[in-house]
């Protein structure tokens, strides 16, 4: 017991919120700080997301147009994910589509799933001295369909400037399911200008499409926003540890992102330099987002059987100035 604090949440903790007003009317929102300048917002109506991130102060995410949207208005239809696309600083893409809209074996898929616009059916946190660990479950899950259970448990740290998402993904049902899994984390203004340092060691670098090819020699800078700009997107090819990390001049802070490459094989780096749609998505997954019918096409598609679980881990290191940043490289 600390004897100059009335209360443990003056230094830490996790405070539960309810939006008022506009799409996001009545949405849950968790609050989790460390104490040590760290502080995130957990989405718990939209998977339990990272809808904001803030570092001393500083802005890292991007946060849309669109604003806080409630599942409620999500349109299930091919393109209708970007009308409640947050983004946030992390989005999950999934579980039943990453990417492009597709058909596969009669499926009519949307943009980047619907994983991401589904509620926690439950969500609580626990606290020590060293960290505050945030569960949550979300069901993706319905009569004659998939039966996949995601268990999440977001991890901020008060030891060090840290987090940590683990992900199990379990097939509840009894036929076999294709899986697919992308951490869309969206870097967005302080923390990305043209001033900002992107550092991503990996040992091939492939554009997705002709519009990508135009500027391949240039992926790893960031421009002033552009009117019109059609977006890019880079595919990345690691060993076995993925990183990327970006610094920002302006904050004098910036971040890493670790991942396994055997439970993520896959890295896709998106570049949107547009007026107002100015982020820089940094993606770990285990599918490229060209569709589902495209992996399985490849002979790539996670598959589920009755009973099977995947797990995926991805950290995030929050960087105090420009020395932490050049001891990641």
């Amino acid at each position: 017991m600390n004897p100059y604090i009335g209360h443990s949440s003056q230094l830490s903790g996790a405070e539960e919120y309810r939006l008022v007003g506009g799409k996001g009317d009545g949405m849950r929102l968790l609050r989790v700080y460390n104490g040590k300048g760290v502080e995130m917002t957990l989405s718990l109506d939209r998977c339990a997301d990272i809808s904001r991130l803030t570092f001393k102060g500083g802005n890292l995410g991007y946060f849309s147009a669109c604003g806080y949207v409630a599942p409620a208005y999500y349109e299930n239809t091919p393109m209708g994910f970007l009308k409640s696309f947050t983004a946030g600083f992390l989005t999950t893409c999934g579980f039943n589509n990453v990417g492009s809209p597709n058909v596969d074996e009669g499926e009519q898929l949307t943009l980047h799933g619907t994983i991401g616009n589904t509620p926690c059916e439950y969500a609580y946190w626990e606290e020590d001295e060293e960290k505050i660990e945030a569960h949550a479950r979300v069901l993706d899950e319905g009569i004659f369909a998939r039966k996949l259970r995601l268990d999440r448990v977001i991890t901020l740290y008060k030891t060090e400037n840290k987090i940590e998402i683990a992900d199990t993904v379990t097939n509840t049902g009894d036929v076999e399911a294709p899986l697919e899994i992308l951490y869309h984390m969206n870097m967005g203004y302080p923390l990305l200008s043209p001033e900002s340092e992107l550092y991503i060691p990996s040992f091939n670098v492939r554009p997705r499409n002709d519009r990508a090819a135009e500027d391949l020699d240039t992926w790893n800078q960031v421009i002033e926003p552009q009117a019109n700009f059609e977006e890019q997107c880079y595919f990345h090819d690691f060993d076995e540890k993925g990183l990327a990390a970006i610094y920002s001049p302006q904050l004098d802070a910036g971040l890493a992102i670790r991942f396994d490459t055997k439970e993520l094989a896959y890295f896709t780096q998106w570049k949107m330099m547009g007026v107002r749609d100015y982020v820089m998505g940094l993606e770990p997954g285990n599918c490229h987002p060209d569709g589902r019918a495209k992996m399985r096409e490849e002979g790539a598609l996670d598959i589920l059987q009755p009973g099977e679980k995947r797990n995926f881990t991805v950290t995030i290191d929050l960087l105090d100035g420009k020395e932490a940043f050049e001891a990641i490289k």
